[in-house]
């Protein structure tokens, strides 16, 4: 593991960023991570509760929101999605945030939840039923269907035909389990039950789900010579109304308090975790006294009841019919530790059974099998999730000491050292976040490999199967590009387009814009692949517009059973090859293109990104024999060219009602058509390479005519990429990057930066709306939305 980045708060006289004394932070499957800390106010001597939430690329650029909770934050939860987030206080306050606009730093408290002076120990959305399972073993294999599986699982409450309600549960110091429903209207109906008849005090608990759709609570008093004790609740609704029926499951005492040698050397339980949200048979507990911890990792297993001889004689037990219990068994525990201040826990869902522990050799070393370990020495350990052998380990600024030294000889430094309060895993386990007691992030690269010696094609395969993970799951794939080198991005995107296009036809579809993302974003990473990034987000945008133009056709007459305009403008376009764009267009029913005037002139701008991009390419068609100029990769791809074909043919139709929507060129005489001019060669350069198998080389005359062009008409520039002021191109050279919250840094060794710039607007010109392609002057008066990748 190493340091990638870290960032911290400015100093100031006034106002105070202190930690919340439980600090807690979350990482989402979008690569956001919100954290809390609290603003201390010197004048008024009085503490807000902060909420932050960063996007892993650009840490410096936080969104901090004051959380409007009167007591400590004690959880934050994201939900599936990425796109909401729970948070609940010390006084039985719970907070739903939503994203508003899909803008990464606008968030709004839509509804919530109060257990009134109840502080809240543990919380979870509720499960929507959608459960992956990855099988590291047949990484090889090429159908994504074998890797990555759909595990049959019951959401914890479905709604009329099946789908899955929205809500979330949370525990209480007192033992009260509260379930709050989302309504499809927006109403939120809450519930609140005991855990069991007779309440006790709950310090620690954690939420897990069945594959039933029940949940299960584990709650701990602090004490460890109390029982760890398990709950199943199960949430229904009834007469409108929402219901909770609990259970109570075995329990556990931990082994070092039954252990006559241990018993009064770790008094307080700090940590109790199931390894995974939907793992509710494996649970980790971390007992700890003043200076050392004990980790120990437990499991649920059915075992069968021995009878005894007299029963056995009076009614004989055969085969299955054996009576079987429920029965917690311990797996592993550690030696003694250091005393550990945050655990970690791996997101990716990896199918392992208990039996497991002997994974196969080439899958020893995955990364989604470890958990991490925080100590007080400012210290972190990865440990097996089972087995709970070291993985690997990173020493903090204030523990740096050789590793064979034992842990008795160390003096103890003076002062309090700073070490992580919060720790959250990435969702591939290739990042570890943390936030220390001064509420600073640090970021944290774990190798694919573990710190095991694994050849190059090893760690590759491992990157490869985690971003076809995220290409298939949706997530964002940020935490793999901090392991990518430049020398292999080629490989990796050559493997990953290999891989794609083994799947079926349905599934290629549905993932093609995603690949191509992935792509862009590989590309960027190396030097020599720059002008391929400017191709990728061409494509993107490409296939966005032709998304909204097309959306944009109605049908005349609403009851036509065939293709909606759009498939039948595409049919009709590959069919007729004709190099007169009016011929074309006399094939179309005008009547589906009619829009409104208004409409029209608000897509100009896109409209003449179209004409634009297709005149550039046409006339760098000469001088095609250069890979590095961007564009290159559409000159032999029919389907792009396919589509700037059909959007011609719909502008020419829009050019027809409107004429001031039409793009505008400079020619050099007045009477020529260039619009027909560039559908004619876009035709005959299509024809070359419409067949993927059988692509053949344009002709001279075509080649003569493209050559021309700039003496026709004014090429213009395009406007290739937005800026690039992400941190993951500066992370490469694996130097520690030291950041501040709130500050941009200076693009300070910078390696791409020298090729990138070429493609990208430089500071002082006219800024761009990249989304919408308006031009925004130097100095823009409203902010514009743009993508955080």
């Amino acid at each position: 593991m190493d340091l990638a980045y870290v960032c911290e708060w400015e100093k100031k006289p006034k106002s105070n960023h202190c930690p919340s004394i439980p600090l807690v932070c979350a990482w989402s499957c979008r690569n956001l991570i919100a954290f809390t800390t609290d603003l201390r106010n010197e004048e008024e001597k009085d503490l807000t509760h902060m909420v932050h939430i960063i996007d892993t690329e650009h840490p410096w650029d936080v969104y901090s929101v004051n959380s409007g909770h009167t007591e400590v934050i004690t959880c934050l939860e994201w939900d599936q999605s990425g796109s909401r987030l729970l948070s609940a206080d010390a006084d039985g306050h719970i907070k739903c945030w939503s994203m508003t606009d899909h803008l990464a730093n606008s968030w709004e408290n839509t509804v919530g939840s109060v257990v009134e002076g109840d502080p809240v120990v543990a919380l979870s959305w509720l499960h929507n039923g959608v459960k992956l399972a990855l099988h590291v073993e047949k990484s090889g294999a090429s159908n994504f269907g074998e890797k990555f599986s759909r595990v049959k699982f019951s959401p914890s409450l479905t709604l009329f035909g099946g789908k899955p309600m929205e809500g979330w549960i949370a525990v209480t110091i007192s033992g009260l389990v509260t379930v709050s429903l989302l309504k499809p209207n927006g109403q939120v109906l809450t519930a609140t039950e005991s855990l069991c008849r007779l309440r006790c005090r709950v310090a620690l608990a954690d939420v897990a789900f069945t594959g039933g759709g029940n949940i299960v609570v584990a709650t701990s008093d602090g004490s460890s010579t109390s029982p760890v004790q398990f709950y199943k609740v199960c949430v229904s609704v009834v007469n409108e109304k929402c219901k909770i029926d609990t259970e109570i499951l075995p329990s556990l005492f931990m082994r070092c308090t039954t252990d006559p040698a241990r018993k009064d050397k770790y008094p307080a339980i700090t940590h109790l975790k199931f390894l995974a949200r939907d793992m509710s048979e494996q649970v980790l507990l971390c007992a700890s006294s003043q200076n050392n911890s004990i980790v120990e990792c437990w499991s649920l297993r059915k075992e069968g009841l021995p009878v005894n001889n007299i029963f056995q004689q009076i009614s004989p037990v055969v085969g299955d019919k054996q009576p079987m219990i429920l029965k917690w068994r311990i797996l592993s525990a550690t030696n003694d530790l250091d005393r550990v201040s945050a655990v970690a826990l791996p997101k990716l869902p990896i199918s392992l059974t208990n039996t497991d522990l002997k994974v196969a050799n080439d899958t020893k070393f995955f990364p989604g099998l470890g958990l991490a370990l925080a100590f007080h020495d400012g210290s972190v350990h990865i440990v097996h999730r089972l087995s709970l052998q070291m993985m690997a380990v990173f020493y903090g600024s204030s523990s740096q000491r050789p590793v064979d030294e034992p842990a008795l000889k160390r003096p103890r430094t003076a002062g309090p050292l700073v070490h992580f309060k919060a720790m959250q895993l990435s969702w591939t386990s290739l990042a570890l976040a943390g936030v220390d007691s001064h509420g600073k992030l640090s970021m944290l690269r774990i190798s694919p490999s573990m710190g095991h010696v694994l050849d190059m094609n090893m760690s590759l395969r491992h990157l490869l199967f985690l971003l076809e993970y995220c290409m298939v799951t949706g997530y964002d794939w940020w935490d793999i590009l901090l392991h990518v080198q430049p020398s292999m991005v080629q490989n990796l995107v050559e493997k990953l387009h290999e891989e794609y296009m083994r799947q079926n036809a349905a599934l290629q579809q549905v993932l093609s814009t995603r690949i191509v993302a992935m792509k862009a974003s590989l590309c960027k990473l190396s030097s020599s692949t720059i002008a391929r990034v400017c191709d990728y987000h061409a494509k993107l945008f490409l296939i966005a517009i032709s998304c909204t133009l097309k959306s944009l056709l109605r049908p005349h007459f609403l009851n036509t059973p065939d293709k909606s305009p759009g498939d039948r403008l595409t049919e009709i376009c590959s069919k007729i090859t004709d190099v007169d764009i009016d011929k074309v267009m006399i094939n179309l029913k005008t009547e589906e293109f009619v829009l409104e005037m208004t409409t029209l002139q608000s897509l100009q701008q896109l409209i003449q990104w179209v004409g634009d991009f297709v005149l550039y390419l046409l006339a760098s068609l000469p001088n095609q024999g250069s890979p590095v100029r961007p564009g290159h990769s559409f000159l032999r791809d029919g389907a792009s060219l396919g589509m700037f074909r059909e959007l011609m043919v719909v502008i020419r139709i829009w050019g027809l009602l409107k004429p001031s929507c039409l793009p505008v060129y400079t020619a050099t005489s007045d009477t020529q058509d260039s619009m027909s001019l560039l559908f004619r060669l876009l035709t005959k350069l299509w024809l070359c390479c419409r067949e993927e198998n059988h692509i053949t080389e344009p002709d001279d005359a075509l080649i003569d005519e493209c050559c021309l062009l700039p003496s026709q008409l004014l090429i213009p520039n395009i406007d290739w990429l937005p800026i690039n002021d992400g941190i993951i191109s500066k992370l490469q050279n694996k130097q520690l990057v030291r950041l501040q919250f709130g500050k941009a840094p200076g693009l300070v060794g910078h390696t791409v930066s020298s090729q990138f710039d070429a493609f990208v607007r430089a500071p002082g010109q006219p800024k761009i709306d990249h989304l919408r392609r308006l031009h925004l002057g130097a100095y823009p008066t409203e902010e514009c939305k743009s993508c955080t990748r």
